[in-house]
C-alpha cells in the first residue's frame, strides 16, 4: 500500500519507518531538510516541502495513495491547514493527528473522522500498566472494549482454555497467546515475543505465556483481580 505522511517529527518519523520495514510504499515530507536528508535511507521516498504550499502539495501523489497521515504536532497552525488542504484536494482518506480537545473539535467540523492522540494514547496505556502490574500492554477498541496484553494467571497454567472456560466465566474472549523468548542478534540477547496464532480450545497455557484478551476493561480486570 501507499502512505503519504506529512510531518516528521518524532510520531511521523517513527510511523514512516516502520511502514516501510512492513514493506509499504512511503513518501515523508518535512520542510525540514535536515530531517529529510537523515531518514532518505530509512524511508521508501523523503520529500522537502512545506506542506502548506497548495502548489507544492499538489505534486504529490495524492490521488494514488491509500491514506495521507498528517502527523504535524507542535504546531496546530500548520498541521490544520495541511488537512484543509488535502480535504480540498479530495484525499481519499486522510488521519489527523490531535493533540488538543480544540484540535479534535475542527477536524471533526471539517469532517475528519479518522484521528489518533499518540501522547495520549501512550499516557493511556502507561496507566493502564501502571494500574495492574499484571498487565502488559492494551489499548481501546472502542469506548466499551479494550484488547489487553497480560500475563497468564498461575491458576491457569496447564489448562486448556476448554478447562480454564474463561469466556463463561468472565466474559471475555482469549484471541491468541503470546511467548517471550531471547534471540541473539549482533552478539546481543534481545527479548522477542511471537504470538502462536488464533487461540482455539485445546491451546494450553503455559508458564511464562501472555494472554491477549478481548471485552469489556471491567470483566478483564476481574480474571486478573480474581487469582491474584
Amino acid at each position: 500500500m501507499k502512505y503519504i505522511i506529512l510531518g516528521l517529527g518524532h510520531f511521523g518519523k517513527s510511523l514512516a519507518v516502520h511502514l516501510t520495514e512492513l514493506g509499504h510504499e512511503v513518501i515523508a515530507v518535512d520542510k525540514n531538510l535536515t530531517i529529510v536528508e537523515q531518514l532518505k535511507d530509512k524511508i521508501t521516498y523523503t520529500v522537502c516541502m512545506d506542506t502548506t504550499d497548495r502548489e507544492a502539495v499538489t505534486s504529490l501523489p495524492l490521488s494514488d495513495c491509500d491514506a495521507a497521515i498528517v502527523a504535524i504536532g507542535e504546531d496546530e497552525g500548520a498541521s490544520l491547514l495541511t488537512t484543509a488542504l488535502l480535504k480540498q484536494l479530495n484525499v481519499k482518506r486522510i488521519i489527523g493527528r490531535v493533540v488538543s480537545d480544540l484540535q479534535k473539535t475542527v477536524l471533526q467540523a471539517m469532517q475528519i473522522e479518522e484521528h489518533v492522540m499518540p501522547e495520549e494514547e501512550a499516557a493511556e496505556r502507561l496507566a493502564m500498566r501502571l494500574d495492574n502490574v499484571d498487565i502488559v500492554d492494551s489499548f481501546k477498541v472502542s469506548d466499551r472494549y479494550s484488547i489487553i496484553e497480560t500475563r497468564v494467571p498461575s491458576k491457569y497454567i496447564g489448562m486448556t482454555l476448554r478447562e480454564a472456560d474463561l469466556t463463561n466465566r468472565y466474559k471475555i474472549i482469549v484471541l491468541t497467546t503470546v511467548k517471550s523468548f531471547e534471540q541473539q542478534v549482533k552478539g546481543k540477547l534481545i527479548q522477542r515475543k511471537e504470538a502462536s496464532g488464533i487461540a482455539g480450545s485445546e491451546t494450553v497455557l503455559e508458564e511464562g505465556d501472555l494472554l491477549v484478551l478481548f471485552g469489556e476493561l471491567a470483566d478483564i480486570k476481574k480474571l486478573i483481580q480474581k487469582v491474584e
